[in-house]
């Protein structure tokens, strides 16, 4: 499993500005329902995730797939990737900083916060070589591919 971790450059803010508009948008308090929540999306984009740093791989879009609006009571929050296809997870976390996944359980990504802040979640779904439909799963349990 490759995960990092690491502050947002001018470079990568650049290109993944959070000002453009998200495909979809998703608001959740802790302990929501139901629990997992999914959202079906289509994965990878124009850019290259590993224009953010040497750890996050595929292409992503300009804008992220999914703005998630994360109400938190401090416990645990895991967002990861289902699909047909070899993906990657970035997110811009509340903290500024971005996470970058790939290969979390075989070739699905996923990130956990043990303590999750409050805040906006950005994510972007790469797709590692070919791109295809992909679930986002958001769930405060475990990620069980």
């Amino acid at each position: 499993m490759k995960t990092s971790m690491f502050t947002a450059s001018l470079c990568a803010a650049a290109l993944f500005a959070t000002g453009a508009s998200a495909q979809q948008s998703v608001s959740l308090s802790a302990g929501f329902v139901p629990d997992p929540v999914t959202v079906e999306l289509y994965s990878g984009g124009g850019n290259q995730a590993s224009d953010l740093g040497s750890s996050c791989v595929g292409t992503v879009g300009s804008s992220p797939d999914v703005v998630l609006n994360f109400n938190s009571s401090g416990g645990r929050l895991a967002i990861g990737v289902l699909a047909g296809t070899d993906t990657s997870l970035v997110i811009n976390g509340p903290d500024g900083r971005f996470y970058c996944n790939d290969d979390n359980s075989g070739l699905n990504p996923g990130l956990v916060w043990g303590q999750a802040p409050s805040g906006q979640y950005d994510i972007w779904v790469g797709a590692v070589g070919d791109a295809g439909p992909a679930t986002l799963v958001i769930t405060e349990g475990s990620l069980d591919y």
